[in-house]
């Protein structure tokens, strides 16, 4: 993100927006449908992502995650304020944010400050965050609250502290391991119009200087583009083959592009990442994602305070903290087709 910081605001309410994720076998595909619309993917790989959640039931531990959210949050509003209520709508299943938004309308929310659970920026983690607000006040029709979303937290130390306390946990587990950190590809072309690479490395530097190691690397997974479309790499099961190549025998996997458990963390990494290392004999340990650490919960609490005068700003390391608005040309859309 980048631009001018918006003039401050009071607020009615506080709005959590999240990925959101199947909770039964028979919202797997409905649920990806949402999540693949207007996309060119083939249904073939559709049903080939949907073994992934069967395998684990039906059942993505996302909604869960934010349940447990919710009165957490309160409770640290309570303590430190403001005093808000909390509200919580998905992007692709249910609470939707259409009926979310229905429903602030109704209790008389005006105007609300929206935290979305993804801390880089990005068109599917940033840009079209806004484009869901912007549709579903549409949906909602006359008297839907305005809804301002936070700026990035990718460098914030409720982000950074809990995500380094977790690779130390790791790495006490493997001491001699290699230290790799993952997140999701996206296509070079879409990489190229946000500072999502940028941000990425800054995470992983600030992380592992508190975890006590100068060396690590950043790889990605679970690409899912055609293979004439580049995309981020180095992938994480190529990575792990060179590991195996160069003769190391322990790693700790960190999905620092992940704030919780998304079944890209618990089959991609878990299921398919550790048997890939059963086969080449690596020790594989995963470093927890930050998930509802009390460190981050509060952060999301002193963002809603700086987006409304009360405190300043914190950041950690040297890139500074992120703007509140985007530039029309960041986080460009994808191309169709």
């Amino acid at each position: 993100m980048s631009g001018a910081r918006e003039t401050l605001q009071t607020y009615d309410a506080i709005l959590l927006i999240a990925f959101g994720g199947p909770e039964q076998p028979a919202d797997v595909l409905p649920f990806l449908e949402n999540v693949l619309r207007g996309r060119n993917v083939p249904r073939e790989r559709m049903l080939e992502v949907a073994e992934h959640y069967y395998h684990f039931g039906g059942v993505s531990p996302i909604n869960g995650q934010m349940r447990e959210l919710v009165p957490l949050l309160e409770a640290e509003l309570r303590e430190r304020g403001p005093r808000l209520p909390v509200y919580w709508g998905n992007r692709n299943w249910h609470p939707m944010l259409a009926g979310t938004l229905r429903k602030m309308r109704d209790d008389g929310v005006r105007r609300a400050v929206a935290f979305v659970m993804s801390a880089y920026s990005s068109y599917s983690g940033c840009r079209q965050y806004l484009e869901d607000i912007a549709q579903s006040r549409e949906m909602v029709g006359p008297g839907a609250p305005e809804i301002d979303k936070l700026r990035l937290f990718y460098n914030q130390p409720g982000f950074i502290e809990p995500m380094a306390e977790h690779v130390r946990e790791a790495l006490n587990k493997l001491p001699a391991a290699a230290l790799v950190f993952t997140a999701h590809s996206v296509p070079v072309y879409m990489a190229a119009s946000s500072q999502y690479e940028a941000q990425l490395q800054e995470a992983c530097r600030l992380v592992s200087e508190r975890a006590g190691r100068k060396e690590w690397r950043l790889v990605y997974q679970s690409r899912s583009g055609p293979p004439s479309q580049p995309w981020l790499g180095p992938d994480i099961s190529a990575h792990l083959r060179e590991l195996h190549t160069a003769g190391v025998r322990d790693v700790v996997v960190a999905p620092i592009g992940f704030i919780s458990d998304h079944m890209e963390v618990l089959y991609d990494l878990d299921t398919e990442a550790r048997a890939l290392c059963g086969d080449l004999g690596l020790n594989m340990v995963r470093a927890a994602t930050v998930g509802n650490h009390p460190a981050f919960v509060s952060m999301i609490a002193e963002l809603v305070r700086e987006r409304m005068g009360e405190v300043r700003p914190r950041w950690l390391g040297d890139l500074g903290p992120s703007a509140d608005v985007c530039k029309p040309d960041c986080c460009a859309p994808p191309r169709r087709g």
